[in-house]
């Protein structure tokens, strides 16, 4: 995984990520992510890139953003708010994230 970038913003970020080649757009969908009409379950793709960004006086302006790569070769993006943290939904997708994100902070 690498996190050896810090971008000013997320949209700098993305914007960066895209250049590296993650054109896709991922969303969280119940027990998986979903990228066009592909779903993609917690052993279907790996976290290669991750940034935080932390509200310095609202902590709801918090976001993480992924830079995620499938087995299939899919390379795209996933933009989480703070309110993943307190989603009462507990999967095994939302769980590899929260792993990724806890080992980088």
């Amino acid at each position: 995984m690498d996190i050896q970038y810090h971008y000013a913003t997320v949209y700098k970020a993305i914007e960066e990520l895209r250049a590296k080649g993650y054109t896709e757009d991922f969303n969280l969908h119940e027990n998986c992510l979903v990228c066009n009409s592909a779903k993609f379950n917690d052993d279907d793709f790996e976290v290669t890139h991750i940034y935080f960004y932390e509200g310095e006086t609202d902590p709801g302006d918090e976001a993480t953003v992924y830079g995620i790569e499938s087995k299939s070769g899919i390379k795209g993006i996933l933009v989480t708010g703070d309110e993943m943290d307190t989603d009462p939904m507990t999967n095994s997708v939302i769980n590899k994230l929260l792993v990724h994100r806890k080992r980088k902070r």
